[in-house]
């Protein structure tokens, strides 16, 4: 009788085994299925309907997907971090060290500071900086100098920007660059842009400087190109 019962309880095992094996699997399935669609929400993305996008740059639809394409081939996630930006930057300027350059225009690039850039966020500042108007023009690149994003341009902030560009265009530049010119420069800038001498450029002061002096406009040119 016992050995009976035994081999009953041993049935019972193996009939139940399969259902909780199916069980187990199921489960196991469904939790990593949540976790894929959880990673692929947050590393892919897919840019808002060209359309919407076609109404907010001055770029048309087809350069939109042009656009996009060099972006998805770049970022096939959808997005880029940081450090993928850097290096794509710096493929641009081989003779010098753009890093520093490419985190500050990242940062200006990632308006949401997600820590990402977006298709949609780098088309639009794209639209910008090549056929926006100068105002327009103008108010990004303050928004790229004000590194810590308190509505104001301090001396320093000038100066970090200024030797970036000047460190990523290297040594090749001709004439050859003495070391002091980068703090020249923002000498000079800001002598002219701090127009109360508070030590700090508001965004009018910026603005006023830039469309007054013809010298500081040449100058920022400098930053436009080396986009």
């Amino acid at each position: 009788m016992g050995a009976v019962m035994g081999t009953f309880s041993s049935l019972q095992t193996k009939q139940r085994r399969p259902s909780k094996d199916i069980a187990w699997w199921f489960y196991q399935y469904q939790r990593d299925k949540i976790e894929d669609e959880l990673e692929m929400t947050m590393v892919c993305h897919r840019p808002e309907g060209l359309e919407q996008l076609e109404a907010q740059t001055n770029f048309t639809k087809r350069e939109l997907q042009v656009l996009y394409r060099g972006f998805k081939n770049e970022c096939p996630s959808g997005v880029v971090n940081e450090e993928t930006f850097k290096q794509i930057y710096a493929q641009f300027f081989p003779h010098g060290d753009a890093s520093m350059y490419a985190h500050y225009l990242f940062h200006a690039f990632d308006t949401t500071q997600t820590g990402s850039v977006k298709f949609e966020d780098f088309v639009t500042a794209l639209s910008i900086l090549l056929r926006g108007t100068v105002h327009e023009k103008l108010r990004w690149t303050f928004n790229l100098y004000d590194i810590n994003k308190d509505g104001y341009i301090n001396k320093e902030e000038m100066m970090d920007i200024v030797k970036a560009i000047y460190d990523m265009m290297g040594k090749y530049t001709y004439p050859v660059l003495k070391e002091d010119t980068p703090r020249q420069h923002v000498d000079i800038f800001f002598q002219k842009m701090d127009k109360n001498k508070d030590g700090i450029v508001t965004l009018d002061e910026f603005l006023e400087s830039c469309q007054e002096d013809d010298n500081i406009m040449r100058s920022l040119q400098l930053f436009q190109n080396v986009m």
